[in-house]
């Protein structure tokens, strides 16, 4: 798919973070060496985030083994996994004094259990150091060790778990090569019937080129999936490389597709154009 480049409307213009609260975050994740998906993906929350003292921490390493077009994350051969991480992890966790945190990674197609072990030991280090700690994990797909990963991940209930199907299943040569949209639904619906009362979620971008239709019928699938919380935003081009925006939709229709998925079931939903999947994820609810 080809598309022009178009301008940024008003209402996606935000002023650039000067915070102390921001500046602190940033530098308690760079002098414990973290990454972010904040920064990795250029994420435009990441000065409001920042300011709340709140970051979705990337593990796993910062260089992808996939290569989707809506995604900034670098692509190639990633490092072994980092068996300080865990440790490091739970040291911010502690001096920014967090209650909820947000764990993703990159796709790590290169590990027999695709990071899910990582994920575990992540979590169980900063529940030593942080006892109160509430966890999201926003995983990848798992895409040769789905049973395997959830299994390997139940020793780290309870969580929040998340992943994102991103568009409609047309967009998916597109936008996300390399990703199945009902191995990805699997996903959800093995998390929920494998640890019962754990709450799952996804999230889907608009404006790279689907219909209304196919919105609503990824919504209809999510649910049939089980999964109980959404996040729906604007697709935002992320650097020269990536996918052109088709068309930058109008908060007012963000509203109704909020209305509409909890018309659908959805207990927890946030649509706008700035939602992203760990957008205010801390919240008990979205009413």
């Amino acid at each position: 798919m080809t598309a022009k480049p178009r301008k940024l409307p008003p209402w996606l213009r935000r002023p650039l973070p000067a915070d102390e609260s921001f500046a602190r975050t940033e530098n308690i994740l760079n002098s414990l060496g973290l990454k972010t998906i904040c920064s990795s993906a250029n994420c435009p929350n990441r000065g409001q985030c920042w300011a709340r003292g709140t970051a979705t921490v990337l593990i796993l390493g910062d260089v992808c083994t996939r290569n989707c077009k809506f995604c900034s994350v670098a692509t190639g051969k990633p490092a072994p996994p980092d068996t300080t991480e865990p440790a490091r992890l739970a040291r911010m966790a502690k001096q920014m004094g967090l209650k909820y945190i947000v764990i993703t990674s990159v796709n790590r197609d290169d590990l027999p259990d695709g990071g899910a072990g990582h994920f575990r030991d992540c979590i169980a280090e900063v529940r030593t150091q942080c006892t109160d700690m509430k966890f999201e994990i926003l995983t990848p797909d798992f895409r040769h060790c789905q049973s395997q990963a959830i299994e390997i991940l139940r020793d780290a209930l309870p969580f929040v778990f998340a992943h994102n199907v991103e568009t409609a299943p047309s967009l998916y040569a597109t936008a996300r090569a390399g990703a199945d949209y009902e191995q990805s639904l699997n996903l959800l619906k093995l998390a929920k019937n494998g640890y019962g009362n754990v709450a799952t979620k996804s999230s889907i971008m608009l404006g790279l080129g689907e219909t209304d239709a196919e919105v609503e019928q990824v919504l209809k699938d999510l649910r049939s999936a089980g999964c109980e919380r959404i996040t729906i935003g604007q697709y935002l081009k992320p650097s020269p490389d990536s996918l052109e925006v088709v068309e930058y939709v109008h908060p007012d229709r963000f509203e109704q597709w909020k209305h509409k998925a909890a018309e659908l079931g959805f207990s927890w939903v946030i649509s706008s154009p700035y939602a992203r999947s760990s957008y205010f994820a801390e919240q008990e609810s979205t009413s």
